[in-house]
């Protein structure tokens, strides 16, 4: 380990010193060995000085200079004792060169000496802290740990260190070979299974899953049991945020459905990814949104020339802007007030900055209040998007990545509709224009803005019901973080006119989403929150698909992402004369019109379709 000397270092290798002299005295004077004291007392000019070189030599080799001892372990001990141990064996062999001859049990007792007195001072720190810490005023909660491996005793230090308002109580862990012992002076009670025994014996409020490399699977079974049994539960970072072997007291917290997906990490190909966006002006539509502020998040990461965030929403702009320039403040981001409907407005932006690298998320996404309202639909997903593409080609820029849905495939609802027409526009602009126009197609993301989840937790804390709309609905759903992650890959995969779409993994009941956030909640489902069906909304399909049956899915470099391809032509001179009509009748025309003109622009792409033969049936289905 890397030996960091500063002030604190330089106190501790003089304290080191002392206590290095200190042990080679009582080492000699513990027998009262007339003989030996005599021998060392002739030569201790030497003695003294070659055993503290020595031995500081070897502290430094084992960087006992370049560690936060307060959060110090047996880790830290074995190597004081390996520097001590070395040391020693050295000073034997060199003990004949200056006819030095002690009995061995001399060097037995430095070693002894000097490891009690040098990890007296290392470990200080805590030492002093059990003796003085101060109980924490208020009830504390009575905790179960799940997992008495190596993360079940940090979790437990912590708690106990940090004086947290949770108070641990047992283990449980289903390695029989664990079962019975102690750690921390806290038993081993059984398994997985014994959880529902031990909430009722102990009163147990609360559990902590320490297990970061468990599965999904896995820690969906164990909340369950946790859920069940009446206690909420609580979960540790992954294992790759515990490398270090510390845990924040802050990083202990609550589960969330986002833990229950438990995905591989997703590789990102940085050189790939920096080439399209370092030192780039990145633009970024909708910027203020869920999926908008986490791309300017991680696009900042990657050091763009200058990040501009455009979005309609003053609020959200505004804190988003404030988060950024606190986190990146040697990135340049502007902060555009803009409606992407405003065409003479977009364009004027566009020309003022000249973005080379765009991503298009703002969009109007829910299905039911579209239904309602399709001109709305039609306004931002399909004009605005047609705005924003004919200005990137206008000011050459180099790439534009559209933010698809799941919904666009074999839409049935006007929302899923105007965004396979923004899929359309894009794949033909990328015809049009040197600039690489690209989609990206994903399902639900958990906790974005308007999702089912923040729903769901509003009606927990009122005590229910849940409202459902079928026991069978399921969705794709991935988290936030990955989404972006994958999207923001796929840009540097993207040669011009793919739609890219995103392993999202198997398809999830909405219906066990909520099952597993009551119980998350340390609640029953069906008895302590009843779940309420309401029967399926307008536009609304049970089961979503991220492709149609007549595309062609091909693999892409990056195992998470795939891409699909469709043999479809609109004519140029055709595309923007059937989007300008639009443009101009749309605030007169009414629902029914509008859905068809939807309809028919999607079958008027589509080679060997004929024309209004899905029209009719979408206009019953809608």
């Amino acid at each position: 380990m890397k030996n960091s000397f500063d002030g604190r270092s330089a106190l501790l290798l003089l304290i080191d010193v002392i206590f290095i002299n200190l042990a080679v005295l009582g080492a000699v004077v513990f027998r009262l060995d007339w003989e030996s004291f005599s021998l060392f007392w002739s030569l201790r000019k030497i003695v003294l000085p070659m055993v503290t070189l020595i031995v500081l030599f070897f502290f430094f080799i084992f960087g006992l200079y370049g560690r936060v001892w307060r959060y110090a372990n047996l880790g830290e001990l074995l190597v004081i004792g390996k520097a001590i141990i070395i040391s020693s064996v050295i000073l034997f062999g060199l003990a004949g060169l200056i006819e030095f001859y002690l009995p061995f049990y001399n060097y037995l007792l430095f070693i002894l000496f000097s490891f009690c007195l040098i990890s007296l001072v290392r470990f200080s720190s805590q030492i002093s802290g059990y003796f003085t810490r101060q109980p924490r005023k208020g009830n504390k909660r009575r905790t179960l740990i799940v997992g008495a491996g190596g993360a079940g005793a940090l979790v437990v230090r912590t708690l106990l260190e940090n004086d947290s308002h949770l108070t641990p109580l047992a283990f449980v862990d289903d390695d029989p070979k664990k079962q019975g012992l102690k750690m921390f002076g806290l038993p081993v009670l059984g398994g997985r299974e014994a959880i529902p025994s031990l909430v009722k014996q102990f009163k147990l409020e609360e559990a902590i899953i320490a297990l970061p490399s468990a599965d999904k699977e896995e820690i969906r079974k164990i909340a369950g049991i946790c859920g069940e049994a009446g206690v909420r539960v609580k979960i540790l970072p992954s294992v790759f945020k515990l490398i270090d072997g510390k845990l924040p007291l802050t990083q202990i917290r609550d589960i969330q459905l986002e833990d229950l997906l438990r995905r591989e990490p997703t590789n990102i190909d940085v050189s790939s990814v920096a080439g399209y966006l370092k030192g780039k002006i990145v633009l970024v539509s909708g910027g203020a949104g869920s999926i908008g502020s986490e791309l300017c998040r991680q696009i900042a990461s990657f050091k763009p020339q200058h990040l501009v965030v455009v979005d309609h929403n003053e609020n959200g702009l505004f804190e988003l802007s404030q988060e950024l320039l606190t986190e990146f403040p040697d990135v340049k981001f502007s902060f555009e007030l803009a409606d992407i409907r405003d065409r003479t407005k977009i364009f004027s932006l566009f020309f003022r900055i000249k973005p080379q690298v765009i991503f298009h998320a703002a969009a109007h996404k829910h299905v039911p209040l579209l239904e309602l309202c399709p001109e709305e639909a039609v306004k931002n997903n399909v004009l605005g998007t047609f705005y924003l593409a004919q200005a990137a080609e206008a000011v050459n820029s180099n790439i534009f990545i559209f933010i698809s849905t799941d919904k666009a495939v074999e839409p049935v609802n006007v929302m899923g509709m105007s965004k396979r027409v923004g899929e359309i526009i894009v794949k033909e602009m990328n015809r049009l224009s040197t600039t690489k126009f690209t989609a990206v197609r994903f399902g639900n993301v958990l906790g974005s803005r308007g999702s089912v989840i923040p729903l769901f937790r509003k009606q927990i804390d009122r005590g229910g019901p849940l409202t459902i709309t079928h026991p069978e609905m399921s969705r794709f759903f991935m988290t936030i973080e990955e989404a972006v992650q994958l999207t923001i890959q796929a840009g540097a995969l993207a040669k011009g006119g793919e739609i890219f779409i995103l392993n999202m993994g198997e398809q999830v009941k909405i219906l066990d989403l909520a099952a597993d956030l009551v119980r998350l909640s340390g609640l029953r489902p069906g008895l302590d929150i009843q779940f309420k069906y309401t029967g399926i909304r307008p536009g609304e399909k049970l089961v979503e698909q991220l492709w149609e049956e007549d595309e062609l899915v091909t693999s892409s470099q990056h195992p998470k992402i795939m891409m699909v391809s469709k043999n479809s032509y609109f004519a140029p001179d055709k595309l923007f004369k059937s989007l300008k009509g639009m443009e101009k009748e749309i605030g007169h025309l009414d629902s029914q019109k509008i859905r068809c003109f939807l309809s028919d622009f999607i079958l008027a792409a589509e080679v060997g379709k004929r024309r209004g033969e899905r029209c009719e049936q979408k206009n019953t289905t809608g």
